[in-house]
């Protein structure tokens, strides 16, 4: 695909930055449950991501690929209830909602990149 590893993709390293950043937001959060949901799927994205580049076969990537597009959902889901029960404020929910977004449309393009050019 052009790239030595997974830590060239820039999906990969957007949504490293995401979690992060989501982390930082959320190191005072006392809602654990919703905290401990939030960081799971967050990190999940770029977790599946590496693994699914380092697979032997492209179905199996493929299959990763789609993990992470499925975090990436769960996360904007609870990112939009955290910012709706007062746990991220609005600018934050803004921001972080249109970056997972792309992430997924990322996604959505490496998925259809692997199936085009491994059929």
């Amino acid at each position: 695909m052009g790239y030595s590893s997974f830590e060239d993709l820039d999906v990969w390293k957007r949504s490293c930055r995401l979690t992060v950043r989501l982390y930082e937001l959320l190191r005072g959060c006392r809602d654990y449950g919703l905290k401990d949901q939030m960081t799971r799927a967050a990190v999940s994205v770029p977790s599946n991501i590496a693994e699914g580049y380092e697979r032997n076969s492209v179905k199996e990537s493929i299959h990763f690929f789609h993990i992470s597009k499925g975090s990436a959902a769960e996360l904007r889901t609870q990112i939009y209830i955290a910012g709706r029960i007062g746990i991220l404020p609005d600018n934050e929910v803004q921001q972080l909602a249109q970056e997972i977004k792309e992430i997924s449309s990322m996604l959505q393009g490496l998925i259809r990149s692997y199936k085009k050019k491994y059929p």
